[in-house]
């Protein structure tokens, strides 16, 4: 498929509906009662980031799996303290009818929503990243996500940085490689893979090395170049690393060879063509007009209306 010029924005769409649920009170509901805070509030986000960035393409990434079979089986603690009595994701009560709402409401926008069976969003990210690095033409992407995993995907050359919600879709944090180095002390997106590998993420249910933190990780892929560098010092008995580092590196030995391919984010996930241009056009005006009256989302749809057709 021929890749129009202009700007990619990617969206981590389970990140963000999950900061317009926590960040929008769920007094905001539908003629019915029922809450539609994360719907409006993702929508919102939309027409803001539209109106600001003014992308030329645009892809809502989903995640189809949550927990992917290949992660849990090389770390079985892989977000398993997220999972539910039906096993299923832990989502609040109150989101969960949400999530089937925005995926019609962006069909009818003619919005694209990608997932791909058995892979996160990450890697759907990841792939279209790939697949845009390898165009004849690339354009810059822009990722938005609340989540310091994709940060790994930072890369000035090829044009890919992160706007992270840290701060609000109003206040994004522009990441990349100059941030990368300001805040983590790594110097590029695979060097924070790296370094996040060492360090381990409580939140995703990743051990890390234990008595290696964020700072002392950096330091290391810094010094060695990479995990793979600092694991051939490691196996060749390098004098510059300190007899403790070196323990509790060996120590981790069976950690640190399966959890690069859990923390990396996938390339190369099943995902099919694309058809990511911004729509110029409603995709299914009948159908918006029902889904804005059915829950209330008049405003919040007019809004990313206007922002298409502003940046069309």
């Amino acid at each position: 498929m021929a890749h129009a010029p202009g700007k990619l924005l990617l969206l981590d769409s389970a990140s963000l509906y999950f900061r317009a649920f926590f960040g929008v009170p769920t007094s905001i509901s539908a003629p019915d009662g029922s809450p539609v805070n994360a719907v409006r509030g993702l929508l919102d986000m939309i027409a803001r980031l539209v109106t600001d960035h003014r992308p030329t393409r645009l892809v809502a990434c989903w995640d189809d799996d949550w927990r992917p079979a290949f992660r849990v089986e090389a770390i079985p603690s892989y977000k398993a303290h997220r999972v539910a009595a039906d096993g299923d994701e832990e989502v609040p009560d109150l989101l969960s009818p949400q999530v089937p709402v925005i995926a019609e409401v962006l069909a009818a926008l003619g919005i694209a929503r990608v997932g791909a069976a058995g892979f996160e969003a990450d890697d759907v990210i990841g792939t279209l990243v790939a697949r845009e690095a390898a165009a004849a033409q690339p354009a810059p992407v822009d990722v938005v996500t609340g989540d310091r995993d994709l940060f790994q995907l930072v890369d000035d050359a090829r044009r890919v940085r992160v706007l992270y919600t840290v701060r609000g879709i109003k206040d994004l944090e522009v990441v990349d490689q100059a941030r990368l180095a300001e805040r983590y002390a790594v110097t590029s997106g695979p060097a924070y893979a790296d370094m996040a590998v060492l360090r381990g993420d409580p939140s995703d249910g990743l051990p890390g090395v234990p008595g290696i933190g964020e700072k002392t990780a950096a330091q290391l892929v810094g010094r060695y170049g990479s995990l793979d560098g600092l694991l051939a010092a490691v196996a060749d008995g390098d004098a510059t690393l300190s007899p403790t580092q070196r323990r509790r590196l060996l120590d981790a030995a069976a950690y640190l060879e399966v959890a690069p391919a859990v923390v990396r984010v996938a390339a190369d996930a099943p995902v099919g063509d694309v058809d990511d241009r911004l729509p110029a056009v409603v995709a299914d005006p009948e159908r918006l007009v029902a889904l804005a009256e059915r829950w209330g989302l008049a405003s919040s749809v007019r809004r990313v209306v206007d922002a298409l057709v502003a940046v069309a």
